[in-house]
Parts: C-alpha cells; structure tokens; sequence
C-alpha cells in the first residue's frame, strides 16, 4: 500500500497539472503551491512564537474547525495559528480568513516536503479536521513527538483501515495523540484494529459551529423584500439533478417563493437554473439596480444566488429547508446549516455516508426523497398540515441543540495535558 500510495502522490500533481487548462479548481490547485516553500520561509522567518498548526481539507471541514480555530486564538494570544488547505475550495474562499495568522496551501506530501515543512514552521502542536491522511506529514509529527490531534474524526467499514490490508493505513492513524470522533459507531472500527485508549466519542463541532451561526444572524434586506409574508422553500446547495426534481412545483406553485443557491455559480450552471425555473430572477440583478427602493418584481417567484457565504444566513427565511447533493454520488450537503434554524429538512436519497442526515430523519426532523413526485407530496404536507410542520421543525432543531459541546471537550483536553504550553 505504500508503494500505491507514493504513487498517487507523484501522479497527482502532474494529472492536476495536465487538467488545468480546462478546470478552475485544478488551475487553482497548481498557481496556489506555485513558490508555497519561499513564501513559507518569507513568512515565518521572524517569528519567534509558538505555532499551533490547523490542517483542514477544504470548506467543509475548515467549518468544523472553526470553533476550535476561534476558541483557542481568543485565550491563547501568545500562540499563532498556521491554517492550512488541501483544496481550492476551502483555500480560495478563506484565504482571508482573519481567525488565522497564515494561511496557506499545503505541500503535496512527500517525505522530503513533510521535513521542509516541519523545519520551516515549527509547530508545537498539530490539529487535523475530520479526515485528510498524509503519511509524510503525520510520520514526521510522531519522529518530532510533536502533539497531533485529529477532531471530528467519523470512520466508516468500507474505508481500508479495516480492510485485511490497511496496515498501512493503521500506521497513519498510529501517528496521532488523541482521536476525537464523531460517534459510537467509529469508536467501535478504531476498536476492532486496536484504538482503545486514545480516542474519546466527543460529537461533531459542527453543531457548535451552525449554532453560533445562528445565533448571529443579521437580517439580509433584498431577501426580506423578495419572500414578505410569503411560504418560502430555500434549496440550497444544489446541482442539476435537484434542481430538475424542484423546477416543477416551484414553476407550478408561484404563490410559493423559492431560493435557490446552486453549490456552483458558473455562468453554465446559471444559466441552466435560469432554464429549469421559468419565474425566476438573480440576485445580483436585484443588487444591481440603479435604485434600490425600486420593488422588486412580485411576479417572481424564485430567486436564484450567484454568489457565495450566504447560505447559512438564507435557511433562516426558509418554510422548508432544500438540502441538496443527495441526488448525485457524493452525497447530501450539510443538513445542519438549515435544521439549526428549527425548520424541516429535505433532502434526496443518498445520505447514507452522514451520520447526522441519518440522525436527523431518526429524529423527525427531515425527510428524503427519491423524485419529483415525493418532493410535491412531502412540501404539500409540510405546508398545510400546520400541526405536522410544529412538530417537525422542533424536532429538527432540538436535534442540533441536543449535540452541542464537542469544541468544549477538545479544548478541555487541549488545556488538562498542557498542549499549548508545550
């Protein structure tokens, strides 16, 4: 395995490479470690503090950490914080992030970069969001006895930890200090290959993180003129198959607003929003206008968001909560985003691979879907059986409130071994 793996870490730079005349996120990939070694040493040249270094895989999981990031940078001023990104989806939407002192793209992996890097930042203690296993870089943290945590961590049976020939895997996992994962059911994989004593079942930070969200909510003004006192169902996250299963009740329901917030806002994907839902209108239109007391069209019924960060704050105006990404392989989006504001969840039929969408409906806080047809029959009973939707929408967010602390139980650990005074 470890042969394949040192495989895939010569061949992935160079298929990036290869690709990114034709794909964004791959040109990203190449121009954000264009001269990463110079920058880092330019950058960490002068400092003299001690580094905490958080390693997040992309959007998704820098979320998850956030809490932590935040916690920790609000208590301990003397330390800095490294933030690192794998994807230009996570990078390139928080590289301005001011909870960091740095922010980079990390290295590819390799032995020789993993000790270039070491030697340049010098962390005294490493933090890993979810997932993301670099042999290199974990390697050298255990060799430096540097402390290395993984947070959020979820593990499933198909993954090769625990397949006859993840040996090479374990290894990975044995580099870490302590295992904070999401639930039972990955504590008990961790026990079937021999992680007893360094894990602990803490929750998911995420649930923090939706419910300080929540919590600072600012009212979005054009959105407050487009749904009124209207019903209104926010899709978010979407891509074409959930937006080809929505189109129908949002173009034959136009008493009925819709947002929609397509997880890619290229021009094509605009544009085929703009195709699917024959009512609608942009955002930046609305934003665009000349004069802004001018009112907006009322005949239109479905708002489109071409641009990103506002999801989050949008579940907020929602009757019910659309959440896509569970028509396709990958899965659904982030299901908490919308049930933290007690609304009812909706989402398609792959979820399997998340606990919390799992959880979720075990809580009647959502429902899934499998076409079009489901969906009419799902949203006509949300919206006119008013008992059904109360219940619902409570149920919804007494499940998030419900599994809030995982920030509180890593940092309580972080301070009880001294980690930060290492």
């Amino acid at each position: 395995m470890k042969l394949i793996y040192n495989i895939f870490i010569f061949l992935y730079p160079k298929a990036a490479w290869l690709i990114s005349n034709k794909n964004v996120k791959a040109a990203q990939w190449i121009a954000g470690r264009k001269n990463l070694f110079p920058l880092l040493e330019n950058a960490f040249r002068n400092n003299e503090d001690k580094v905490i270094w958080i390693h997040c895989s992309s959007l998704g999981e820098f979320e998850q950490g956030r809490p932590l990031i935040e916690s920790i940078k609000k208590k301990n001023k003397e330390h800095k914080i490294l933030l690192t990104f794998f994807s230009p989806s996570g990078y390139e939407v928080r590289k301005d992030y001011t909870g960091a002192d740095w922010i980079f793209y990390l290295p590819m992996d390799s032995k020789i970069n993993a000790k270039k890097f070491y030697a340049i930042v010098r962390p005294s203690l490493i933090i890993f969001v979810k997932y993301e296993f670099w042999f290199y870089y974990l390697n050298e943290a255990k060799k430096r006895n540097i402390p290395l945590l993984l947070i959020s961590g979820v593990f499933r049976e198909e993954q090769p930890f625990f397949k006859w020939y993840g040996s090479f895997h374990q290894q990975m996992l044995s580099c870490f200090t302590y295992l904070f994962i999401q639930n039972q059911s990955s504590a008990e994989l961790l026990n079937s290959i021999g992680f007893q004593d360094n894990i602990t079942v803490c929750g998911d930070t995420r649930f923090d993180r939706v419910i300080d969200i929540a919590e600072q909510f600012a009212p979005i003004e054009i959105i407050e003129r487009f749904v009124q006192n209207n019903q209104v169902i926010v899709a978010g996250s979407t891509w074409t198959e959930d937006d080809e299963e929505l189109d129908h009740y949002a173009n034959t329901h136009p008493e009925i607003k819709f947002i929609i917030a397509p997880h890619d806002i290229d021009e094509d994907r605009i544009e085929e929003c703009l195709s699917l839902y024959k009512n609608a209108i942009l955002y930046s239109e609305i934003v665009n206008r000349k004069s802004q007391d001018e009112n907006i069209d009322l005949k239109k019924n479905v708002l489109i968001i071409d641009n990103v960060g506002m999801l989050s704050q949008l579940y907020k105006y929602a009757t019910i909560c659309y959440v896509g990404g569970a028509f396709g392989d990958d899965g659904v989006h982030n299901v908490l985003e919308a049930a933290v504001y007690s609304k009812p969840v909706v989402f398609g039929p792959e979820y399997d691979k998340y606990f919390e969408a799992i959880e979720l409906i075990d809580a009647n806080g959502a429902f899934s879907i499998e076409n079009a047809l489901e969906a009419e029959s799902v949203f006509n009973k949300l919206l006119n059986e008013e008992d059904t939707y109360k219940r619902m929408s409570a149920d919804a967010g007494n499940y998030v409130r419900s599994k809030a602390g995982a920030t509180e139980k890593i940092l309580k650990y972080i301070y009880e071994k001294r980690l930060l005074t290492i």
